[in-house]
């Protein structure tokens, strides 16, 4: 069973697909975190960000059970995986690798920008996760100032923008929901109600 979960940043796709994850025992893949791995690697080497053959050797030896999220969450990565996220050979190699993860049983929940259009297109359920951008503004505020470090909602309203045209207009694989996949709106919702919901969509299409 693959679960494909798409969305734009702080739309709290992550977090469902991990708590989906647990509740039907099946494996999570943030594939997001697969290109924070290849750009910290490069930026942690001080090589250049567009030098795609460096990126796919990186790529071609990455451990997808050793990724640390909490190291690869930091800004400065994101903002270099996004920009390096328009490699299309860097882009071939990682979802070579998410597709191999999510075919091992009893399958996955995988959370990203093209899971259920590129790397598993014929996922048993499809969701695509969005809300407001001034509410994905005010929760990535809040996890920032919630470790302790400093973050001022119009800074992030314009960087999660930014970061929505880069996605939706890249040439490669740009984000976008599936034509397939079951759209949940969370601006209004907080994490225990759109767990429940996303629950009933996948188990509906479970019994259908």
């Amino acid at each position: 069973m693959i679960i494909a979960i798409d969305g734009p940043a702080a739309s709290g796709k992550g977090t469902l697909a991990r708590r989906l994850a647990s509740h039907f025992g099946l494996r999570h893949l943030d594939t997001g975190l697969t290109y924070r791995a290849v750009a910290a690697a490069l930026l942690a080497n001080g090589l250049p960000l567009g030098d795609e053959a460096i990126a796919v050797d990186i790529a071609h030896r990455l451990d997808l059970g050793h990724m640390d999220r909490s190291v690869l969450s930091a800004h400065e990565i994101g903002e270099a995986a996004s920009r390096m996220a328009v490699l299309p050979g860097l882009r071939e190699e990682l979802v070579r690798l998410q597709r191999a993860f999510a075919m091992v049983p009893p399958g996955a929940v995988l959370d990203g920008r093209d899971i259920g259009t590129v790397v598993c297109p014929d996922a048993e359920v499809k969701l695509y996760i969005t809300a407001a951008p001034e509410a994905r503004a005010r929760r990535r505020t809040a996890e920032i100032l919630s470790q302790g470090k400093e973050a001022d909602f119009v800074s992030v309203l314009e960087d999660l923008k930014r970061r929505d045209e880069r996605d939706q207009t890249r040439a490669v694989a740009p984000l976008k929901q599936a034509a397939d996949a079951h759209l949940l709106d969370t601006t209004e919702m907080d994490i225990e109600t759109a767990f429940r919901a996303a629950v009933d969509i996948v188990t509906a299409n479970r019994a259908s």
